[in-house]
C-alpha cells in the first residue's frame, strides 16, 4: 500500500474522533505485514489519564485481533505542519515492531508529509532487550 493511501484513511478514522475537551482531531492507519490497515482516532476522557491516542488505538485494534508483524503507520491530526506521536505511542510502538525497519507517516493538512524511522523518533530506547 502506498504512503498517500494510507494517509487517506487515517484522515477518515480523525473523523471517528471524540475529543469534546481539546477538539483536535486525530487520525492512524496501521500496515500490518500481511496488507491489512487497522485504523484508530483518539478517544478522550473528561479525566485524561484514560484517554487514548489514535496511534495506540489502531495497534491496540490490530494485536487484539491476533496481528504483530507491522510494516508503517500513518498519523494525521488538525495542523498544518506533520504530526509527530507523543512519547507514549512512540514506546507502544517499540514492543512491537523493529525501529530500525518500521516507518512513521507523519502529516497534517497540507500534502507535505515527513516519514522516518521510528528509530529516528526514540534513540537510545528502553525496550523487551534489557529483559
Amino acid at each position: 500500500m502506498n504512503t498517500e493511501e494510507l494517509i487517506r484513511q487515517a484522515k477518515a478514522a480523525r473523523e471517528h474522533s471524540y475529543c469534546p475537551y481539546s477538539h483536535f482531531r486525530v487520525g492512524a492507519a496501521l500496515l500490518c505485514g500481511d496488507g491489512t490497515v487497522y485504523t484508530g482516532c483518539n478517544i478522550e476522557n473528561a479525566a485524561f489519564s484514560p484517554t487514548n491516542c489514535a496511534e495506540r488505538t489502531a495497534f491496540f485494534k490490530a494485536v487484539s485481533e491476533g496481528h504483530r508483524d507491522f510494516k508503517k503507520i500513518a498519523i494525521i491530526g488538525e495542523t498544518e505542519e506533520y504530526l509527530p506521536p507523543c512519547g507514549v505511542c512512540r514506546q507502544v510502538m517499540l514492543e512491537f515492531v523493529d525501529p530500525s525497519r518500521f516507518e512513521v507517516v507523519m502529516a497534517g493538512n497540507t500534502d507535505a508529509c515527513k516519514v522516518v524511522k521510528l528509530a529516528e523518533l526514540m534513540p537510545e530506547s528502553f525496550g523487551s532487550k534489557f529483559f
